[in-house]
């Protein structure tokens, strides 16, 4: 079935080495403008991560250009399309990695786990002697994640490696090398936690071949293992199978997801608080965020967009 939806979406990563990742970020925002595209993109000596949207055409000309850049003519990406555009604005950012982990010594181009293929992730999770991991943060997970998968609470990714370092005792029970399966979004973050358990001295590491948003577009509902919806890094929110555009909401002021008994909590307002981020934000915080909504309010009523609806958090 073909999908009519006129907005393109390119989810995409990739490691390579950039010897100077300033040099290559002008040419890369100017493509993406000129052509109407727009999202955020990660450039870092590691390589390059982000998600864009844009017309046909404009995705695929900042794609042609991705290609040019060093170490990147094998460059893959997932597509989705979706009504109306998911990004305010474009940025092109340099960063020390492009999914921060904090191992600065760690290169996954010298080697990451096993990729196992969608069609595939269902028979090795099935195995009862494999050790199921969700590499996300806490507030991914809580709306979905794969049947019986681990949870390590964490609040970012850099907390990933001493949460392993502190449990690698009770997957290396009885003395036997534990076969490790982990998952993330889009698959970056498993490139980096298979790296880094194999640096650990781990062997038998596999993750899932373009994540989670892979499986839910490829395996069908009737066979996945897959429960709720995935959380992404756009206005879409969320996702279920099919990539089709799922339930939740977001809070302006922490960027997390909220479904419909989180939006009837007290301490929701929108574009100012929610009952996750309340206690974390003080009152001259929560008016700030306040005004923000007004103003994006007003922008709306006069038909003009308001691109300022992001935290102090980025």
């Amino acid at each position: 079935m073909i999908d009519h939806r006129p907005i393109r979406i390119a989810a995409l990563y990739h490691f390579t080495r950039f010897e100077d990742p300033s040099a290559l970020r002008e040419g890369l925002f100017d493509c993406a403008e000129r052509n109407g595209v727009r999202g955020t993109l990660l450039l870092a000596n590691e390589g390059i991560n982000g998600t864009i949207a844009g017309s046909d055409a404009g995705i695929g000309e900042v794609l042609d250009h991705i290609r040019t850049l060093p170490g990147c003519d094998n460059l893959e990406w997932k597509e989705s399309r979706a009504a109306e555009m998911p990004f305010h604005r474009t940025k092109v950012r340099l960063k020390r990695e492009i999914v921060t982990m904090g191992q600065p010594d760690l290169d996954p181009l010298q080697g990451v786990g096993t990729y196992v293929d969608p069609q595939d992730w269902n028979t090795l999770i099935s195995d009862p002697g494999t050790i199921l991991i969700d590499t996300r943060n806490d507030y991914e997970v809580a709306i979905g994640t794969f049947e019986g998968a681990i949870d390590p609470a964490t609040k970012s990714f850099r907390e990933f490696p001493e949460w392993f370092r502190e449990r690698r005792a009770d997957f290396e029970a009885e003395g036997r090398k534990p076969k490790i399966a982990m998952f993330c979004t889009g698959g970056i973050r498993c490139e980096k936690s298979t790296a880094f358990l194999k640096s650990e001295g781990l062997d038998e590491v596999y993750h899932l071949k373009g994540g989670i948003l892979k499986y839910l577009e490829e395996v069908p509902e009737a066979q996945s293992r897959w429960q709720g919806e995935c959380f992404v890094f756009d206005e879409r929110v969320s996702v279920k199978h099919g990539l089709e555009v799922g339930s939740h909401s977001l809070c302006r002021a922490c960027r997390r997801p909220l479904n419909e008994t989180d939006l009837a909590h007290e301490h929701y307002v929108e574009g100012v608080s929610c009952h996750r981020c309340y206690p974390e934000r003080s009152e001259e915080q929560r008016a700030r965020y306040a005004e923000r909504q007004r103003q994006a309010k007003l922008a709306e009523a006069r038909g003009e967009e308001h691109v300022g609806r992001k935290t102090d958090d980025g």
